[in-house]
C-alpha cells in the first residue's frame, strides 16, 4: 500500500525588514545629495563672498585719570527733518529731504578735581563737616548707533547720480552732527543737571554718615 503524499510546505513570508531598510537607505542616500549639492553650490556660488579682518592692532594713545563723579544719564530720542532744495530747479530734480532718527544718552558728572582745600570743612569735634561742590556739567551727547538711522529720504535726481558716482553715498555725518546738536540743547533745558547735583549730595551724605559725622551739609558753588 503506498504511503500518503506528504503536502507541499508553505511559501515562508517575505520579511518586512527589508522594505524598512531600503527606504532608509534611500532616505540616506537622498539626505547625502542634498548636502552634497548644497557644500557645491556654496564652494562654485560666484557671488559668495568671504569677510577678512584685517585691522591693525588696537594702539593705546593716552591715559586720563579720572576724578568726577557720574551722577546722572539722561536718554533722549530726536527726528531731523533735513530738507534740501534748489534755487531754480523743482525737488524731483535737485534736492532732497531726510528724515533721521537720532537716539542717544547725554551724561551729567560733577568734577571732584578742582576742589580747593577750603572745600572740605571739618568741625573741631569732628561732628560735622561741610562739602562746597561745583555744580554739574553735561558731556557731549553720544549717539547710539543701534537706535539711530534713516526713517524715510526722498531725493532728485541728480542727487541720486551723485551719490551712485560718489565713493561715499548716503553720507549721514551732517545728521548725526544735527541730531547731536538738538539733543545737547534738550539735555541743557532738561533737569539733568539739577538731577545731577541732587544725587551727587545724596551720594556725599550716605557717604560721610558712614565714616561717623553726625550732620553732613553739602553746599554747590553759588550757595552761601
Amino acid at each position: 500500500m503506498n504511503a500518503p503524499m506528504e503536502a507541499p510546505p508553505e511559501a515562508m513570508p517575505v520579511p518586512r525588514r527589508k522594505g524598512w531598510r531600503l527606504l532608509a537607505g534611500l532616505l540616506v542616500v537622498v539626505v547625502l545629495l542634498v548636502v552634497g549639492a548644497r557644500l557645491a553650490w556654496s564652494w562654485l556660488n560666484p557671488f559668495g563672498e568671504n569677510t577678512v579682518d584685517r585691522s591693525q592692532p588696537v594702539l593705546l594713545e593716552s591715559i586720563h585719570n579720572l576724578s568726577r563723579f557720574e551722577a546722572a544719564t539722561g536718554n533722549f530720542q530726536v527726528v531731523v527733518d533735513l530738507e534740501k532744495d534748489a534755487a531754480f530747479l523743482p525737488d524731483a530734480i535737485k534736492g532732497s529731504r531726510t528724515l533721521f532718527v537720532g537716539a542717544g544718552g547725554v551724561d551729567a558728572y560733577v568734577d571732584f578735581g578742582g576742589l580747593t582745600t577750603g572745600a572740605l570743612t571739618v568741625s573741631p569735634d569732628r561732628k560735622e563737616v561741610t562739602v562746597r561742590l561745583p555744580h554739574a556739567q553735561l558731556e557731549k551727547p553720544n549717539l547710539d548707533n543701534k537706535r539711530s538711522y534713516v526713517y524715510a529720504q526722498q531725493r532728485g535726481l541728480f542727487d541720486r547720480v551723485q551719490d551712485f558716482l560718489s565713493s561715499s553715498p548716503g553720507d549721514q555725518q551732517e545728521l548725526y552732527v544735527l541730531a547731536e546738536k538738538k539733543i545737547a540743547e534738550a539735555a541743557q533745558g532738561s533737569d539733568l543737571l539739577s538731577r545731577a547735583d541732587q544725587n551727587t549730595k545724596t551720594m556725599l551724605q550716605g557717604m560721610l554718615n558712614g565714616l561717623g559725622f553726625d550732620k553732613v551739609t553739602v553746599k554747590f558753588a553759588d550757595q552761601p
